[in-house]
């Protein structure tokens, strides 16, 4: 359960948060325009205009099943990246289709198209969204990065569950 938690305090209508960390590199572009990606590797090509981060810590497999329970359902998933000091809010949607079964890479789509990569559809945001200061942060290949995955109310009786571990 390690960088997961369920609560009912804190915000009454978030239910499950997953943390991903993630590092930058020389080569993050972030101009893809219908969506974002962080990944296990550890090297990146020009051509992955999509990707925010590598060597994350997780990738779809790794989510926490907890988690993964909750965002198959159609329920809204608020995604915040978190670069220094610096944060961006994504707004997306969970789907009864997400299998979230892949083990190299997490990507967050404005469209709905879904396959085991798919952690989250129908975005408000894509890589091309992101601030441009941030993305020159990221650039970095020292700089660490973290995914917050917010799962919100999807209409179930509140669970606690608090952990560190």
């Amino acid at each position: 359960m390690k960088d997961m938690i369920f609560m009912n305090s804190l915000d009454s209508k978030i239910k499950g948060i997953e943390v991903i960390e993630f590092f930058g590199h020389s080569s993050i572009r972030a101009t893809h325009k219908t969506t974002f990606e962080i990944t296990k590797e550890e090297e990146l090509s020009l051509r992955g205009d999509c990707i925010i981060g590598v060597k994350a810590n997780k990738s779809c497999i790794d989510i926490h099943d907890e988690i993964k329970r909750r965002m198959i359902k159609d329920v809204p998933i608020k995604i915040t990246i978190y670069i220094g000091k610096y944060t961006f809010e994504v707004n997306a949607q969970g789907h009864p289709s997400l299998t979230l079964t892949d083990g190299r890479d997490i990507v967050v789509r404005r469209s709905s198209y879904i396959c085991p990569r798919t952690l989250a559809i129908r975005s408000d945001k894509a890589a091309i969204d992101f601030p441009r200061y941030m993305i020159s942060i990221l650039r970095k290949k020292d700089t660490k990065g973290k995914m917050l995955i917010s799962v919100l109310d999807d209409g179930s009786k509140p669970k606690t569950i608090l952990s560190d571990q």
